[in-house]
């Protein structure tokens, strides 16, 4: 029996890049650092909301690279001059990537009470109908 993947269905002509994508998703998620929420706020907008308590607004990046969302944390090392009895809280980077279908952009991003908001937007493309001319032909 031959295995039948997303890309090879009869059907399906075009989604190899898809196939690749859920193959790529799947192997580089593990880290659960920092936690998220991934809500859908309307019909057309999304909202993801990170946890990032000790993060200031200029230790936090956003960027779009080729489609995946890209939110960066960093903290500086101000620890030099501090001694600490007991460290609980962690002072880590993170890097933590999602996925953007065609047509869904970055509108707008906060921070308020520890969490780090990215509000997203999905434009609703026109229904397009393209009528196809049959030529009439040889061979």
């Amino acid at each position: 029996m031959t295995k039948l993947t997303l890309g090879s269905h009869p059907f399906l002509l075009g989604f190899e890049k898809l196939e690749r994508l859920v193959e790529h998703t799947a192997k580089t998620e593990g880290n659960g650092y920092p936690p998220y929420n991934i809500e859908q706020t309307s019909e057309t907008s999304y909202r993801i909301t990170l946890a990032v308590a000790g993060f200031a607004e200029d230790d936090l990046s956003i960027t779009v690279e080729d489609r995946q969302l890209v939110v960066r944390g960093r903290q500086g090392d101000e620890d030099g001059e501090r001694v600490f009895l007991h460290r609980g809280i962690a002072a880590r980077q993170f890097q933590r990537s999602f996925v953007l279908a065609d047509g869904v952009d970055v509108s707008g991003a906060r921070t308020e009470n520890g969490l780090l908001h990215v509000d997203l937007k999905r434009s609703v493309p026109e229904r397009v109908v393209q009528t196809i001319a049959i030529n009439k032909g040889k061979g």
